[in-house]
This record gives C-alpha cells, structure tokens and sequence, in this order.
C-alpha cells in the first residue's frame, strides 16, 4: 500500500490517511505486507512517481513478495500501465479498490446494478489506445469506405451500449423507489435516518435499536445497500429507522453518482442521526466529508443555509476515548449548535438517551387534544391509538345521555390534520 502525499493535495493527516487505506484493502480480504508514504513534489504525467520512488516500491515488492500494489490515489490509464510495466505487479488505484469492495458486498439488484456502472464508468477511462491488443481492425464491410471498426472502438461501443442499458434500468428502480418514499410520506409513520463515515458504527446501532442482524463488522463498507426497520419510541406509536451507506473522503466521482439513489433516502428523513466515530483522530475530518456529502445532496441546508431536517449527532465508541478526551469533547459539545448524545452501539451506552432526543425533535410540534367520541366509534378510538400518545380514556355522558368516550391525545399537526378527515 502507497500512499503519495502530493504536495499540492494537502493531506491533513497523510498517516491517518494511510491507515484508512489499509483498512479499505483489509475490507476486501487483502493482506497488506508493507505500507508507507511517498512524498511527491512534482507530479510525473507518466508514472505519477520519480524513477527512485518507483526503484523504491519495487524493492519492497520482491522483499514480501508482494502481488499487488495498492496506489491510495488516482492514476490515470497511461500511470497505472507505466506502473506496472516498472514494477512487474498489478496495480490498482484507491478508485479501482473501493469499486471492487462494492462489487463484492452489493447485495440487492439495485446495488448491483449501481456498482456495475460505475465499474463500467471506470473501465471506459482505462481502454488507451497505447493498448496495442485493442488496436486490431476488425472486418468492417466497406460500405462507407476507409478502414473497418477498430476492436478498442467496439469495446468503447459495447460499453457505452451497456451502460445507457443500466442507465435505463436504475432510472425504473429510481421511480419505484420514488414511489414507496411517497407512500411513506401518506402513512403517518416519520422516518430517521443513519447517516456517517464508513465504520463509524451506523449498522451496530441500526442492530442495537432494532434488534435485527444486519451485517456489522470493524470494516470499511459492510453496508452499501439501505436498510429499513420499523422501531417504538418514547411518545412515538411507529417510525422507520433507515441504516445508509458509508461515506468517504475521494469518493470515486463515478460512485458518488452511482449511489445516488440510495442516499435520496436521506432526504425524505424527517431526522437525521448522524453517527460519528469520535474515537478516531480524524473525527472533524470526516465530520466535514459527510456534511459535504449531505450538502451537495442538498439535504441539510436551505438557500437561507439553516437545516432544512434536524440532525443529532450521535458520538459513538464513547467506551473507546479516554478520560482527558472526555472532558475535551463534552465542553466542545456544550457549545454546539447540534444535539449531541454521547454512545457506544457496542455496549449499549447511551442509546435509550439518543432514543429519547430523537423522539423531542419528533413530537416538539405535537399537541394534547381532547376528543368526546361515541363509545361505538371504534374505528376513530382505535386510529388514535395507532397514530398518537393516548394520555387518558374516561368514559362520560354524552349530550344526549349516551356514553361517550373523553380522549386525551397527543398527536403532530400532520396527524390532527388526517384525524379531522376522517
């Protein structure tokens, strides 16, 4: 694994850097013999490193005996090539590792379907035509005259077709999605959302609300596709918990469209949580990638830049920070603008208190409301008990002397609203 600190980048933290690189090859099964940071000053067109750079990752390569070389960076088609044609070893780049942990762990069609088009996306970029094999003529049958199809340009042409064809199949999977949001949007049930950096913790305290078994490992991208479970609160009868994707720094531009779709849930959110791994030394650092993700989304901000859905943050692997850096976040949570629960998803820590905030947000706009209703309305009894927080039930004489039902509820605007219409 290299990492090339270029001088003109700026990593923050090349060693941290360097650390969620490894993470992301072990994520895929890769065992990494060796790892370190080559500084670059001037960036070479062909090979991106100098020729004793280059001498330098080779040694290291016949030391381990190395099969692989992982560049936690871009590189173009013509570097890759040059690379290995030096180093005499397969070389991948940062974009090319993260699309083969999506193609691995993509579970359902649409997921799928997003990984191969972007996988796609990148394989067009890497047919150059310094790729003598591709160059071969094939047959063409000289009806327009000059030379026949060239086998690069066939290949080029079969990719396109196949990825319009996936376009169009996204684009269908797209409005079905669009179309269960809006379904959810007319039932009364609000809808949170796990937002966060990859291995942040979301899918562990998605399991630890919900009780369900959705995959949670110590690794980069155990989940790619979105999963949703219904889950009581306090004061709140039901709400659907959604776990998302984790973000990335230099999330491969052909990934950031690809999985598009699957952060749209984010937006019909009504709260957001996100999940931070404050145990991490670049917690501000991917703090600042998701709200950039979520702001290019335009998910958190109106034109005004106030949040458009309340978001609470939620510190995770608090069992993880010492005492010191304890005391340092807690006085830095004093003074944020964001609610801040303090948890651990591992131990259970705190859950039930970030359960709690994210219930306030949810029924900070409810009211208490008294209805007399006939004894024999079980339809409407039964709707506010589904729908609200039924306080109190006391039986009463109606205005005719026939009993009735004195019930006191608490319920949002939106729920009042669809009562009145009922």
């Amino acid at each position: 694994m290299v990492l090339p600190d270029i001088r003109s980048a700026n990593i923050a933290d090349p060693e941290a850097r360097l650390e969620e690189g490894c993470g992301l090859a072990l994520a895929i099964g890769i065992e990494v013999v060796e790892n370190f940071i080559v500084p670059i000053r001037d960036v070479r067109p062909g090979t991106l490193f100098g020729s004793g750079q280059i001498d330098r990752i080779k040694t290291a390569c016949d030391k381990e005996e190395a099969e692989l070389v992982i560049v936690d960076g871009a590189l173009s088609a013509i570097q890759q090539r040059n690379l290995e044609e030096k180093i005499k070893r397969k070389v991948i780049d940062r974009t090319g590792l993260i699309l083969e942990i999506f193609g691995e762990r993509a579970a359902t069609a649409e997921g799928r379907l997003q990984v191969e088009l972007a996988h796609l996306d990148y394989q067009a970029g890497r047919l150059v035509r310094s790729w003598t094999h591709l160059e071969r003529q094939r047959g063409g049958f000289g009806f327009l005259g000059g030379p026949g199809e060239t086998q690069i340009e066939a290949d080029r042409r079969m990719i396109r077709d196949r990825m319009a064809r996936l376009r169009r199949e996204l684009e269908q999977v797209r409005r079905t999605r669009a179309l269960h949001r809006a379904r959810r949007g007319r039932a009364p049930w609000p809808v949170i959302a796990l937002v966060g950096y990859t291995n942040a913790g979301k899918s562990t305290l998605f399991n630890r609300i919900t009780g369900a078994g959705v995959m949670a490992e110590n690794l980069l991208f155990a989940t790619l596709d979105p999963t949703m479970r219904g889950i009581t609160l306090p004061g709140v009868e039901k709400a659907i918990l959604s776990d998302t994707v984790g973000f990335i720094s230099d999330l491969p531009t052909q990934l950031v469209a690809a999985f598009r779709a699957t952060l749209e849930e984010v937006t019909g959110a009504d709260v957001i949580v996100h999940v931070r791994d404050v145990s991490s030394p670049m917690t501000e650092m991917q703090k600042i990638e998701v709200e950039q993700v979520l702001a290019d989304l335009d998910v958190n901000t109106d034109d005004e830049g106030a949040l458009r859905i309340p978001v609470v943050e939620a510190w995770n692997k608090w069992d993880a920070v010492d005492e010191g850096r304890k005391e340092e976040l807690l006085a830095i949570a004093e003074h944020s603008d964001i609610p801040v629960v303090p948890i651990s998803a591992l131990t259970g820590y705190g859950v039930e208190d970030l359960q709690r905030r994210v219930a306030d947000i949810l029924t900070a706009s409810s009211r208490v409301h008294l209805f007399n209703l006939p004894i024999g309305d079980g339809q409407r009894i039964a709707w506010l008990h589904a729908h609200g927080e039924v306080l109190s039930e006391t039986t009463v004489d109606g205005e005719e002397g026939s009993p009735e039902l004195a019930i006191e509820v608490r319920l949002d605007p939106r729920e009042y609203g669809k009562f009145l219409s009922l």
